[in-house]
């Protein structure tokens, strides 16, 4: 809102909701079609055999990484909101590295299991109602007390004592979205190393060992990328045009815990319909109707992701902290 006005964000806002409801529709019938499919990787093997596992599966491990790295420093700007600075950033940083880790250590997510695929569409609904309604309406009190000159994130245009409650409310949200994230990107290697063997779900110390050191490394790592890049949250942005246009956490979430947590739009959709429904595009009006709306994700996924690479390609290249960076390396 603060960029587009108030009239068109807010139809910008619905519509997308509107768009990611049935991108998250797509998602849910691809996924019962292939029940087999625990992650983009499996998803890119049915649509381009070896090569399109290696490709889906790399680039959703890195997007994950990035976005624990993300809430890692969320976690750390809330420490030091809610404490005043008490102490060096880095060490609310460790913090949230160590909680993170402790809280991915468990290898299932059966406490969710109970929403099962056989009412997607139903959780589905009803997500993206809640979903697009928070969002709706959460950008038009913003923008009407913050203006556009808001901070990013909003909390910073509050007052301190607003902002520490709010940011202790959202404590949970930012731990348990990172910890998803984190366990989706544990499972995707853990899987890799162990699928079609009896260690997957044994016990024992090769597999909770495993399961250990796969979460400790990828945290470590998220961690260090959060820490010592000096352009992050730029980087992220265009990690997030890369990975993000095509595809979202939602998939993955899907496959491993069977729920619906569909947010975003998702260029990869599209593809999945297309692929879904081969050979039947012009068979009827409605499927003529559904192959325009799908090439059309499609396109948007195709927008969002070069638009995006170039506006945060270029936030990089300006960002004076970047420059800053090169010369202390020079130097």
């Amino acid at each position: 809102m603060a960029a587009l006005g108030l009239v068109p964000a807010l139809i910008l806002i619905i519509g997308l909701g509107l768009v990611a409801t049935y991108t998250g529709y797509v998602l849910g019938q691809f996924k019962l079609r292939y029940p087999h499919v625990h992650s983009m990787a499996d998803a890119g093997e049915i649509l381009l055999g070896r090569f399109g596992r290696e490709l889906l599966g790399t680039a959703q491990l890195v997007f994950l990484i990035f976005i624990m790295g993300s809430h890692i420093l969320t976690f750390t700007v809330m420490m030091n909101t809610l404490t005043k600075h008490g102490t060096c950033s880095i060490v609310f940083g460790v913090v949230g590295l160590i909680l993170s880790f402790v809280c991915t250590l468990p290898r299932t997510l059966k406490k969710v299991s109970w929403l099962s695929i056989s009412y997607y569409p139903k959780t589905l609904y009803l997500l993206q109602a809640t979903d697009t309604t928070m969002y709706t309406v959460t950008a038009l009190v913003i923008y009407r007390y913050g203006g556009k000159d808001v901070s990013s994130p909003a909390l910073g245009s509050t007052s301190p004592l607003v902002s520490k409650i709010a940011y202790g409310i959202a404590i949970p949200t930012i731990i348990i979205a990172g910890v998803i994230n984190g366990h989706v990107a544990c499972k995707y290697i853990y899987v890799r190393l162990f699928r079609n063997t009896d260690r997957m779900h044994k016990r024992n110390l090769v597999s909770i060992g495993s399961w250990i050191l796969i979460g400790l490394v990828l945290w470590t790592l998220a961690w260090i990328i959060a820490e010592a890049i000096p352009v992050f949250n730029n980087l992220l942005s265009l990690i997030t045009a890369l990975f993000a246009s095509w595809f979202t956490c939602k998939f993955a979430r899907l496959c491993w815990t069977k729920q619906s947590n569909a947010c975003k739009i998702d260029g990869m959709s599209g593809i999945f319909w297309l692929f879904l429904n081969w050979g039947r595009y012009t068979s009827s009006p409605r499927k003529i109707f559904l192959t325009v709306v799908n090439l059309i994700i499609v396109g948007i996924g195709g927008c969002l992701c070069g638009l995006g690479l170039y506006v945060s390609g270029k936030a990089i290249h300006d960002d004076p902290s970047n420059a800053s960076f090169s010369c202390a390396n020079n130097a």
